[in-house]
């Protein structure tokens, strides 16, 4: 059976994504591959499909994460695709069956974490297999330059060292050209077709603001927008996402914690209501989301900035899987970067540590930036691209003027020099307003020319001011997170320099906090496509399977606006295959009779 074959048959798909043939005539050359696609690109079958290609060998593939490994067995054994997995869940007799099954050649892929890939019971296993190719999955774990460096993978050298006749793919979502070097060289690939697709995910808006004081009220108005969506909602701690989720539910919100601290047997329901499209919000850590393969995710918010350029892209990623319209939002202030940077003063290595610390202030600095956020986030990956449009918050932006506030600048400026420059954020405030606190008053600061002198000035709006000067460099943080004034804040001090800034700056909210995809994009949203999405439902539970592993979204909308008749024009629908017409045409097609 030829590739095409393939992919319609066994996978539903009636044409490849940009690079996914490249990548499967690579594998199934026995060259070595380095493929890197966008979240969303279709990597999966890039090593999927030449694993049936390879009819009585087997695909080993080599993935970091549980939930990931978990997944994608589900998924492809609903594909009728023979997939198992061993991991440190897989309990002993299950280890002997998967044994078996390898040996008697049952099986097309075996999924493995880098952990168990590197046990010498597991090299022993691989002497006595007939092996096609390696995958390593995630490769960007390889580079100690990428974002989620991972010993374990940097060990994964001996497969080129041990077994030099085995091919090597890696694929990976996020990585600089230093990274793509780095894993070329860390897994010593033997000179490798190397594949880079596009950034540019063109059905993701990008909408990043300043956070006012917590975020809260910009989070429940930019639900609103979603209330019958799926989304995931990162924050920086994990008592932070407990306090969010126990929140958004006060408020109406169906939302649930998930972090690394919580109990095993709680982050797997977690998990398992939102993949089954039980509980619509996860309100989580990095913790989670890497090993989610949810195609129907509709939005995802940042309630702070991560950590760096490759983790942001990757984070919101998760979203629009399926292709269609999904929003990111971005929230975030000058005090995420003074967090983070405290947190990386612990590594040891100087190097490392200041790499770390440049990551965040680039992210901040994209934040801060009026460019195109497509632009700027593909630039970052060394591609170029024109003005996306309509798919940012800033290319939405009309002209605006900025107003001068060297004013309030300089008020705020007086403040922080007069208290000795000793003083946090949150003092200075309380001074400006003319706060009776005891912090103040024990200070005698209350005693100061410039006490309630901006008391007319909210807070948020001094918190924004703050960002605004650390933002052109005339504050900056002293050892104990102090407000220090700068060489250049001292001359905004003495009247010789200006500062302007947007003349939003002095509201109490920026009550547009979402960009709010279009009621066109959500025109399969008819009872067609409510009444298919009920059924998939209803047969994912029965099956005991996530929705979108039945069919994603994407199908669901084909489906609900072609409306086909019979088995024919049903595999005329983009993403249904030949098994998945067996095991859910009929259910559908009698479904689609009623509609009409």
């Amino acid at each position: 059976m030829n590739i095409e074959d393939i992919l319609e048959n066994q996978f539903g798909f009636k044409s490849f994504r940009p690079f996914q043939r490249e990548s499967i005539e690579a594998i199934t050359s026995k060259q070595d591959l380095l493929t890197i696609l966008p979240t969303g690109g279709g990597k999966s079958l890039c090593y999927q499909l030449p694993a049936l290609f390879f009819e009585n060998q087997l695909t080993i593939v080599i993935s970091p994460l549980i939930a990931l490994i978990n997944d994608q067995v589900i998924a492809l054994k609903q594909n009728g695709i023979r997939a198992d997995k061993l991991t440190s869940e897989v309990k002993q007799d299950e280890i002997s069956r998967v044994y078996r099954e390898l040996h008697n050649k049952e099986l097309s892929l075996l999924y493995v974490s880098p952990e168990r890939a590197n046990m010498d019971s597991f090299k022993a296993l691989l002497n006595q297999l007939d092996v096609s190719f390696v995958v390593i999955d995630e490769a960007h774990c390889v580079s100690e330059w990428g974002h989620e460096f991972r010993p374990d993978y940097r060990k994964l050298h001996f497969l080129k060292e041990e077994f030099p006749h085995i091919p090597i793919a890696a694929f990976t979502a996020t990585a600089t050209s230093k990274v793509a070097d780095d894993i070329v060289s860390s897994l010593r690939l033997n000179n490798p077709v190397r594949l880079k697709g596009s950034f540019f995910r063109d059905n993701l808006i990008l909408n990043v603001k300043k956070r006012v004081g917590n975020g809260r009220p910009e989070l429940v108005n930019f639900l609103k927008n979603y209330e019958e969506e799926s989304g995931i909602i990162y924050t920086f701690t994990r008592k932070e996402t407990e306090e969010i989720a126990k929140f958004l539910n006060t408020q109406g919100f169906e939302a649930l914690a998930y972090h690394a601290g919580l109990k095993n047997e709680i982050r797997r329901d977690t998990q398992d209501r939102f993949i089954r499209d039980k509980t619509k919000i996860i309100v989580a850590t990095i913790a989670f989301g890497m090993g989610i393969d949810k195609s129907n995710v509709r939005f995802v918010v940042h309630m702070d900035l991560p950590k760096s350029m490759e983790s942001y892209y990757q984070e919101i990623g998760r979203a629009g899987r399926d292709g269609l319209k999904s929003e990111c939002l971005l929230l975030y202030s000058m005090g995420d970067v003074v967090k983070k940077s405290e947190l990386m003063n612990s590594i040891e290595d100087e190097l490392y540590k200041n790499f770390a610390k440049n990551k965040i202030e680039e992210l901040y600095a994209y934040a801060n930036s009026r460019e195109c956020r497509h632009k700027a986030v593909v630039s970052y990956f060394e591609e170029s691209l024109g003005e996306c449009e309509t798919l940012c918050d800033n290319c939405q932006k009309e002209d605006v003027e900025e107003i001068d506030i060297t004013k309030e600048a300089r008020m705020l400026l007086s403040t922080v020099y007069r208290t000795g420059q000793n003083f946090g954020k949150a003092h200075i405030i309380d001074i400006l307003r003319g706060s009776k606190n005891k912090k103040v008053l024990d200070n005698r600061h209350d005693n100061l020319s410039v006490y309630g002198i901006g008391v007319e000035i909210t807070k948020a709006s001094w918190g924004l001011i703050i960002d605004k000067l650390f933002e052109v460099k005339a504050l900056k943080r002293g050892e104990f997170r102090q407000l220090v004034l700068s060489e250049f804040g001292a001359d905004v001090l003495k009247g010789k320099a200006k500062v302007s800034a947007e003349e939003e700056i002095f509201q109490k909210r920026d009550k547009k906090v979402s960009l709010a995809i279009k009621e066109k994009d959500f025109e399969h949203r008819d009872e067609h496509f409510e009444a298919l999405r009920e059924l998939r439902k209803e047969i994912a539970d029965e099956a005991g399977v996530p929705p979108y592993i039945v069919f994603s979204d994407k199908t669901l909308k084909e489906i609900a606006s072609t409306l086909p008749k019979d088995e024919e024009s049903f595999l005329d629908i983009n993403g249904v295959g030949q098994v998945k017409l067996e095991r859910y045409g009929k259910q559908f097609l009698e479904k689609v009779k009623e509609l009409v």
